[in-house]
């Protein structure tokens, strides 16, 4: 109860003060580092000094307000081409003709805290209307800044629910993009999407496949590497290791450096602020770390700030996007005299105090040390960007002031935030350089860089060489031109470093991923027989069409090796010369029987017969010429049916032979008259009839299915063997048939007269023959399907010759014999058995 009485004695004084004070300034004054007066105000944070200096927090005294050191002379350019654009203004005529612009400058000493601080100063102002109550109006028209993208996301999203619009010159972080999030956020500076994906494509440009990758711990490296990540992925980019870090941890930087020396990866991606690099340089440089190629970005790409005696070692020849280089004429000659003179509060000149600038002028020295000195102007690349943010404010006032040449603005109307964010979305003016202004949907502008690379000159000083450009406003084959010639590479190198994890694939081979590893660590793996690959770096091999095959190389499609059973070849020549062989052994033995047709052994054993014998024979040795050769259409009817009918006429004859001798021994006991039966007439008619049934069979199977040639590729795959498809299997296998029961019935009755009391019995010779003939063609069989290609031919003629040289020596051999070497048993007497000898 107590506790209650004493907090609502409290609380009620409190609520009546805050009834007579609606706005009140608490706290101590955070004063611009460099402002002017003006009747429309742009506001400005520049880290124009790098170290805050943290006041006492004892809490014996009031604490003090931050105090900053050592000059960031790229922000501290910006700051005076931020004043030098406004003062150009002012004395333009046809633009804001009679309004005069004032500006505040913050400086965020690059903290966090610090910035918000001047946020907070700048949104707020000093001006309050009577009796303390706010004048509902922004202290400030515009706010340009900030350099950094995570410190610029903190002042749009302090400033997005007042609608003070913020203009950046130098913050491209993608996350900034956001409407939803910053719907009052414009910048001169292109979004950071557009590099990102550059630096994919230059890493893809140079073939480097394996790569390192490191980046600023803040909004802007983060939001930039994952686009990098990503574009690098879909472009078949392998990331070896992905690091971060921020200025304010020396364990992770260490971390980073111990990465980048155990790599593999010759290429590293550094997406870093000019703060991050410095320190990852030092470290670098402890290390001896060395031979690497960096590619970095606009932040640090250009930084003079890295530019130290030992810096070359580690950064030449480092690859980067830089913003366009633009001169603004003049500004050299404001940097070293009409700043100092107008618009810096402390100058040793004139001292002009203003009520927003400190009291003492001491916090100025390490400025004024800068004066007299210009030389890094041509090298300032942000400059332009602020020089266009404040000409595009100056367009959005110049609108919504309704003013014209010549009458004037209308000073009177009340600019609320809101409408310089809707006129600024609509802004499109070229400025005195040349270039373009507007703004897209996103609030950025075009994407355009310069690539630069770090040199070396002949007096040993570090140049920024442009080598290319990048034009996101171009079509895409066009976007990006490299003149690769005049890159000088890491460790003053003409020739480009390689980074790959594996090297290329050849063609002939196709890449096969490592286990466990990234796409880009491959082993190379040939093609199989019959694939090929004619790329670099093929993933998979492409299957040869069906008649081609794989050369060795495995990398060219030709055609298969074309196999048959040629003249050329040795395994032809030898079985022609064994057929012409045959040929001439029959057509010899013909001549000796023709010479001796008068002798008794050749009457004794049907003449007729055995010249008709010798006749087929020759066909039969001359047929399997026919297999031999290219397989054409004529061809392949012409082998299987000569060797059916000349093998038919072949054993029809000698199945005459046999037939005559059993009808013979028949003929010699009495009462018997058979051989009127099977005389020369019926003889020749048999052999005409059993050959014209196999005609018959041949006839029907070239009608009905003829073979034909088949180009057999299933047998080899690396060659194709020409053959002859047998069309009708039936008809192959009836002409073979009918062969075969003939050689049997021949057989049979051979085998039944083979023990005839005649002193020359012939049927034994017969019997042995057909013995043979059915062993080799019974034996032909397995091996006719067993045999690949060119050999099944070879089979099927070796066949044919056994069987033709089995006939012709078991019939005609012992007949040579007598009457070339025994001619005293070639008479009558012996024949007939009157004379002692022994048989044959």
């Amino acid at each position: 109860m107590v506790s209650f009485i004493w907090t609502l004695l409290l609380v009620v004084p409190l609520q009546a003060k805050a009834e007579n004070s609606l706005c009140r300034m608490m706290g101590q004054n955070i004063n611009p580092l460099i402002s002017k007066e003006g009747e429309v105000t742009i506001g400005a944070l520049f880290p124009i000094h790098s170290i805050e200096i943290l006041p006492s927090f004892e809490f014996t005294v009031k604490p003090q307000l931050l105090s900053c050191s050592s000059v960031n002379l790229r922000d501290f350019r910006m700051a005076q081409t931020m004043t030098f654009a406004i003062d150009e203004i002012n004395k333009n005529q046809s633009l804001l003709p009679n309004v005069s612009i004032g500006y505040r400058i913050y400086d965020t000493c690059g903290s966090r805290l610090s910035s918000m601080s001047a946020t907070m100063a700048l949104m707020n102002g000093k001006e309050f209307s009577a009796e303390d109550k706010c004048n509902g109006q922004s202290a400030i028209h515009a706010i340009i800044g900030e350099t950094e993208s995570s410190a610029t996301v903190i002042l749009s999203r302090t400033t997005g629910p007042f609608k003070i619009p913020v203009i950046s010159h130098s913050a491209t972080c993608e996350c900034l993009s956001n409407r939803k999030n910053h719907p009052s956020f414009f910048r001169t500076i292109a979004s950071d999407y557009h590099q990102s994906r550059a630096l994919a494509y230059i890493v893809k440009h140079f073939g480097w496949s394996w790569v390192g990758a490191v980046n600023s711990d803040n909004d802007y490296g983060n939001n930039g590497m994952a686009i990098f990540l990503n574009t690098a992925q879909e472009e078949g980019i392998c990331v070896e290791y992905s690091e971060k870090f921020y200025r304010t941890d020396p364990e992770k930087l260490r971390k980073v450096v111990d990465t980048i020396k155990n790599s593999t990866a010759k290429v590293i991606v550094a997406f870093l602020t000019s703060l991050e690099m410095e320190n990852l340089l030092q470290e670098l440089t402890k290390a001896n770390i060395t031979g690497l190629q960096i590619i970095g970005v606009e932040a640090w790409i250009t930084a003079n700030s890295l530019l130290t005696p030992n810096s070359f070692r580690v950064l030449g020849g480092s690859l980067g996007f830089a913003v366009p280089k633009v001169n603004i004429q003049g500004f050299s000659n404001y940097v070293i005299k009409d700043f100092w003179e107008t618009a810096f509060p402390c100058s040793e000149t004139e001292i002009n105090v203003s009520q927003y600038s400190s009291l003492s002028c001491n916090s100025y020295d390490d400025l004024l040390l800068l004066k007299n000195y210009n030389e890094d102007v041509p090298e300032q690349r942000y400059a332009s960007n602020v020089y266009k943010a404040v000409y595009a404010v100056a367009h959005a006032l110049h609108s919504l002031l309704k003013c014209k040449v010549n009458e004037g603005c209308k000073k009177d109307l009340k600019i609320q935030p809101q409408q310089v964010v809707d006129t600024l979305k609509e802004i499109n003016f070229t400025i005195n350089m040349g270039d373009r202004v507007w703004f897209d949907s996103t609030g950025a502008t075009i994407a355009q860089y310069e690539v630069i690379n770090w040199q070396q000159g002949s007096d040993g000083s570090i140049q920024f060489k442009t080598v290319g450009y990048f034009d996101a406003s171009l079509p895409h084959d066009q976007r990006f031109v490299l003149n690769t010639e005049s890159i000088i590479w890491t460790g003053g190198q003409l020739e480009k470093p390689k980074s790959v994890c594996s090297e290329n694939c050849p063609a002939g081979t196709r890449k096969a991923v490592q286990k466990g590893r990234p796409v880009c660590c491959y082993d190379c793996i040939p093609c199989a027989d019959g694939e090929i690959s004619n790329d670099t770096d093929s993933v998979n091999c492409k299957q040869c069409p069906g008649e081609y095959w794989s050369n060795a190389e495995k990398n060219r499609c030709v055609l298969k090796t074309v196999e048959f059973l040629s003249f050329t070849e040795v395994m032809g020549i030898v079985l022609v010369f064994f057929s012409l062989f045959g040929v001439g052994l029959t057509v010899l033995v013909a001549i000796l029987f023709y010479s001796k047709k008068e002798t008794p052994i050749v009457k004794a054993n049907n003449s007729e017969l055995s010249f008709l014998l010798l006749f087929s024979l020759t066909l039969c040795f001359l047929c399997s010429l026919t297999f031999i050769g290219r397989p054409t259409e004529w061809s392949c009817m012409l082998r299987h049916t000569t060797f059916g009918i000349t093998f038919v006429l072949c054993i029809s004859c000698v199945l005459g032979k046999t037939v005559v001798v059993l009808m013979a021994f028949r003929a010699t006991h009495p009462g018997k008259d058979i051989m009127k039966w099977f005389g020369p007439v019926q003889q020749r008619l048999s052999v005409i009839a059993l050959t014209l049934i196999q005609v018959l069979i041949c006839v029907l199977w070239l009608t009905i299915s003829p073979p034909y040639p088949y180009k057999n590729m299933k047998y080899f795959k690396e060659k194709t063997i020409l053959e002859c498809n047998l069309g009708s299997t039936i008809g192959f296998s009836a002409v073979l048939g009918y062969i075969g029961l003939l050689a049997v019935l021949c057989f049979f009755l051979a085998f039944l007269a083979r023990t005839l009391p005649d002193k020359f019995n012939e049927a034994k010779f017969i019997t042995f023959s057909m013995l043979i003939f059915c062993a080799v063609w019974i034996t032909f069989i397995p091996s006719y399907v067993s045999s690949p290609g060119k050999l099944t031919v070879a089979v099927e003629i070796f066949a044919i010759l056994a069987s033709s040289f089995g006939l012709l020596f078991c019939i005609f051999a012992p007949k040579c014999y007598v009457i070339l070497l025994k001619p005293e048993q070639n008479t009558k007497q012996h024949i007939m058995g009157k004379i002692s000898s022994k048989s044959y």
